[in-house]
């Protein structure tokens, strides 16, 4: 049986979290990966950091801002000490924020560098999670994918393979370009188009348009260490959440 995660974001619209991490604990998941807004909440953490001492759930990987990671590098490092959190992801940069050309996109992976030779000295990992737009080519040809991690050697990279997908990417491509440095794979499906329209078009793992078997097993082949299972916007999280699981495991 794989040892699965979830993402918490994906429940976020069905409190309490109590009921959620012991919903997932029956289901048979292992870790959760927390976010942001859990992780700058002191009631949200407090119910946290109960639920997975209540569920023996563990949480080896938390997303957390790039703006929190520089300005304040202590507190992120007390809360990974605090959930045993073991990698940073960082998660979005917001469109207004976003580089323009590769100049940008290059000083920025050198800012993810400079924070994870931060962390590193705390023996924490960083890594980085993409959208479409790290997938969709600058007027050179560039893929800003691929400068980040250039000019950020030594951060790892969690793989959101639906959302390359919706870029227009091969998702296998990055696989082979960066092997084992995809150390985090994100779970998530495609919808059939004009189906789930209020789910925003993403379907459960396994129950959409994209060939997973072959993309677990390449990942699988490649070191990756966790999968993540989410859903942006899931109608019930206890389906997915379930769907999710039983069709991770029949990869």
């Amino acid at each position: 049986m794989t040892a699965l995660s979830y993402q918490l974001y994906s429940s976020r619209l069905f409190p309490p979290l109590t009921d959620t991490l012991g919903m997932l604990a029956d289901i048979g998941y292992t870790h959760v990966e927390g976010y942001g807004a859990l992780v700058s909440d002191p009631a949200a953490m407090d119910a946290l950091e109960r639920g997975l001492a209540d569920t023996g759930l563990t949480m080896p990987t938390c997303h957390v801002g790039l703006e929190m990671c520089e300005s304040d590098p202590g507190g992120v490092t007390d809360i990974a000490k605090r959930f045993g959190v073991e990698t940073i992801v960082i998660p979005y940069i917001m469109p207004d924020d976003r580089p323009v050309d590769a100049d940008g996109w290059l000083a920025y992976g050198a800012r993810l560098e400079a924070v994870a030779n931060a962390f590193g000295q705390s023996g924490l990992s960083v890594a980085y999670h993409n959208h479409d737009f790290e997938f969709r080519a600058l007027g050179d040809g560039t893929l800003p994918m691929d400068l980040i991690l250039s000019a950020a050697p030594s951060v790892q990279f969690e793989y959101d393979v639906a959302w390359a997908v919706r870029a227009g990417a091969d998702p296998m491509a990055p696989i082979d370009r960066y092997g084992s440095r995809i150390a985090i794979a994100h779970l998530k499906d495609i919808a059939p188009e004009g189906e789930a329209l209020d789910e925003d078009g993403w379907a459960d793992v396994g129950h959409g348009t994209m060939d997973w078997p072959a993309l677990f097993n390449a990942l699988k082949q490649a070191g990756t260490r966790y999968f993540v299972t989410e859903h942006d916007k899931p109608s019930d999280h206890h389906r997915f959440a379930k769907r999710a699981f039983v069709a991770a495991q029949s990869f």
